[in-house]
């Protein structure tokens, strides 16, 4: 409506402009009449012209459910449908009818339905030149009142050229209700192509017709993960004694406990990986659950220091990683400091044959089950 407004107000502007001034003869004053008036039906048939055209507009979306067909997916698969499957022979003989086909009343997941067949597609939505199909709940009666049943709805056309089911749905739950007991699709399979012999779809003057019907229901509860900041108790300090006798083996500290979850920190005096025989590991492990805890992956984010114990320039190295549910895994490091000056007594790390590491868990996540 708005381009035919635009282009009327031009025709009146170009006409607006080759008028003459107000001093020219009444029969230009007449002339000039005319012109308007002209320019004022062309406006008034112009916008009528357009109302009709939104109103047309209007009336066909009206009737056209576009939840129910847009964005409709189609894809071929081997297995039949697990709800109804409806066979009919002599297919010619309704192919010309207009109303639809009900099935019997048949049960899925708890509920009875019935299947709604438009041979020659319901033009109600927007099934003009197509085969329509629905399914409508049966039986409300014994629900209870405010009822209400979501469905993860699929509707299939048997291909059996190729012995597949045309797959069709839109992806979205359908809510059948006191307001709305019927779903489906009025574009399920355009005629051309069902009535097409290279397709596939009808044979021997034969087509079957399903239909998939699967309750959701609502989740009663969600996993909620929560990573806690600086969490009670999160420093753990181990004194290794007589570090010049140790072997060439992993050490591991006695489990401790912060969030959900039970921790060691592990090292090789030998050092391990890329870093030996010349560098002092560090790793952190995730070890069991507390109990009545998630079991799940654990977020652990962690300072690992080894102390200097006469100043306060500790060697220090930042570590974040999730860990999986399985104990025994460890994240760290294979160089925190050079056996060469771990072992030079004026840098303070050994010191009486002992070192101290420190683990700062300063970021943590804990899992719990919640109301949904």
């Amino acid at each position: 409506m708005s381009t035919l407004m635009a282009n009327a107000s031009v025709c009146l502007y170009k006409r607006k402009a080759f008028l003459k001034p107000k001093t020219r003869s009444k029969k230009m004053d007449g002339r000039k009449w005319s012109l308007g008036f002209i320019s004022l039906a062309f406006l008034f048939i112009a916008s009528s012209s357009a109302e009709f055209l939104i109103q047309q507009v209007t009336e066909h979306n009206r009737s056209y459910s576009l939840e129910a067909n847009l964005g409709l997916t189609r894809v071929l698969r081997d297995e039949r449908p697990s709800s109804k499957i409806v066979t009919i022979t002599s297919f010619s003989v309704i192919k010309e009818r207009t109303e639809p086909y009900e099935s019997s009343v048949f049960e899925a997941a708890g509920y009875k339905w019935r299947l709604v067949l438009y041979v020659n597609g319901n033009t109600n939505d927007g099934g003009s030149g197509h085969i329509s199909l629905y399914v409508r709940i049966e039986e409300t009666w014994s629900l209870p009142s405010g009822w209400e049943v979501n469905v993860d709805l699929k509707l299939f056309v048997y291909n059996p050229k190729q012995r597949k089911y045309l797959t069709v749905t839109d992806g979205a739950v359908k809510r059948f209700n006191d307001a709305k007991k019927e779903w489906g699709f009025g574009q399920l399979i355009p005629l051309s192509t069902f009535y097409n012999t290279n397709e596939g779809y009808i044979e021997q003057d034969t087509g079957s017709f399903g239909a998939e019907i699967l309750i959701v229901k609502p989740a009663q509860q969600q996993e909620k993960v929560t990573f806690i900041s600086n969490p009670p108790d999160n420093v753990f300090t181990w004194k290794i004694l007589r570090f010049s006798t140790l072997e060439d083996r992993f050490y591991y500290s006695d489990d401790f406990l912060v969030g959900d979850r039970y921790w060691r920190l592990g090292f090789n005096p030998k050092g391990d990986g890329g870093g030996r025989p010349h560098a002092l590991p560090i790793f952190l492990f995730a070890q069991g659950f507390r109990p009545n805890a998630v079991a799940t992956n654990t977020w652990g984010a962690v300072n690992l220091r080894l102390k200097n114990q006469r100043s306060t320039n500790h060697r220090q190295i930042y570590s974040a990683a999730w860990y999986p549910i399985r104990s025994g895994y460890g994240v760290g490091v294979n160089n925190i400091i050079l056996l060469a000056d771990l072992k030079d007594a004026s840098k303070g790390y050994l010191v009486n044959d002992a070192i101290i590491f420190e683990a700062e868990m300063v970021k943590i996540s804990v899992t719990n089950i919640v109301a949904a």
